[in-house]
């Protein structure tokens, strides 16, 4: 099978490997197993290569350099409308060559794909929806415009459409679908999880103003404040990291919190099973792999109410849901220690659904779309 990926995920070139962000790369080679021949179609950097960025390992794979482009800003659109053109050349040619194409939603370059897949009605289609598929959802303009093309069944033909949770009212061409992380193999017994000593809170993620790394870094500080011994740990990067560090120096918070930057997935495995909570206050998200994460290793989450995340949640049997106010997460976290068998429960219960979702059960899904 000649199998062709477009996506907006940016890859990196060193020696004759491609890297890109890893979660995403070792999702695709899972479906890249199943092919003889791999183009993908996406935006290059030549910055260098981190911690967080995996290559990818099929032998035959031919990689198509495209330019990145964005419609934030009307300086941007216009520029974007000299580069767009040759994109949808490479894209029609990618697709035109492939058996099975692939498009990665939603994005720039996935929102071109939604629109030149049309011209080809007859080829097998996968979309990988990453984002948050509620309906009710406030989203760009553009990722509505994915949505509607892909859900449209006169426009979009013989294509399955991979989305998170479950959602009323759908086309028949919408497949509600999971991601996973760990392998059946990596299940171990983790012992249960106290609150009678330090309590371990974790943050995984952009360091964005999108995933509200703040609220993490002052929850924890009332917590201190209220008497409660906790301590987090945030991984990640991003341009919200001077004002984190800003704040935790301002309150003399540096043993109690600790900025790790990008790490590799080892040592996030490793956080996950020494901490007692995650504190996620993201304002938008597909399907949180960290949340699944953190419930596999019997850490709690403390998170929003977006996208499938009820759903992964057990309604709030599994860990709970959070406004993002510093007042709603600071008494949902206070109320586990006045409630210690509700932590036990919740951590137990997450471990148990969480290990469902394997990335064996996953690749046998994939299979079975393929």
């Amino acid at each position: 099978m000649k199998f062709t990926i477009i996506t907006h995920a940016v890859h990196k070139k060193k020696e004759n490997e491609w890297f890109s962000y890893a979660p995403y790369v070792r999702e695709m080679q899972i479906w890249e197993k199943y092919t003889e021949e791999l183009q993908v179609v996406a935006p290059v950097s030549i910055d260098e290569i981190h911690s967080n960025e995996l290559a990818y390992r099929h032998e035959r794979l031919d990689f198509i350099k495209i330019k990145e482009f964005n419609i934030t800003s009307l300086k941007n659109l216009v520029k974007s409308l000299f580069v767009i053109p040759s994109i949808l050349i490479q894209i029609y040619k990618s697709m035109k060559w492939a058996d099975h194409i692939h498009l990665r939603c939603p994005g720039n370059i996935g929102l071109l794909g939604c629109f030149v897949q049309i011209l080809f009605p007859s080829k097998p289609k996968t979309a990988k929806y990453a984002g948050n598929w509620d309906p009710e959802s406030k989203q760009p303009f553009t990722y509505k415009i994915q949505k509607w093309i892909l859900s449209n069944t006169f426009l979009t033909k013989n294509m399955k459409v991979l989305v998170y949770g479950e959602w009323e009212n759908q086309t028949k061409n919408i497949l509600p679908f999971f991601t996973a992380t760990y392998h059946k193999s990596e299940i171990e017994e983790i012992n249960p999880k106290t609150l009678n000593e330090t309590v371990n809170l974790m943050f995984v993620g952009a360091l964005s103003p999108g995933k509200q790394p703040i609220l993490s870094v002052k929850a924890a500080h009332e917590l201190l404040k209220k008497g409660y011994d906790v301590v987090l740990n945030m991984y990640g990067e991003g341009v919200e990291r001077k004002k984190l560090e800003r704040y935790i120096l301002e309150n003399n918070l540096q043993e109690k919190i600790v900025l790790h930057g990008n790490v590799s997935s080892e040592i996030v495995k490793k956080a996950f099973q020494k901490s007692h909570f995650l504190i996620f206050i993201s304002k938008s998200e597909g399907w949180p792999k960290v949340v699944a994460e953190a419930m596999f290793w019997k850490c709690v989450p403390i998170t929003t109410k977006v996208s499938c995340v009820p759903f992964m949640l057990g309604n709030g049997s599994r860990g709970s849901i959070v406004s993002d106010s510093l007042k709603s997460i600071v008494e949902t976290v206070s109320s586990y220690f006045s409630n210690k068998n509700k932590y036990t429960e919740h951590s137990e219960n997450g471990a148990n659904w969480s290990q469902n979702y394997t990335l064996e059960k996953f690749e046998t899904e994939i299979s079975k779309i393929l």
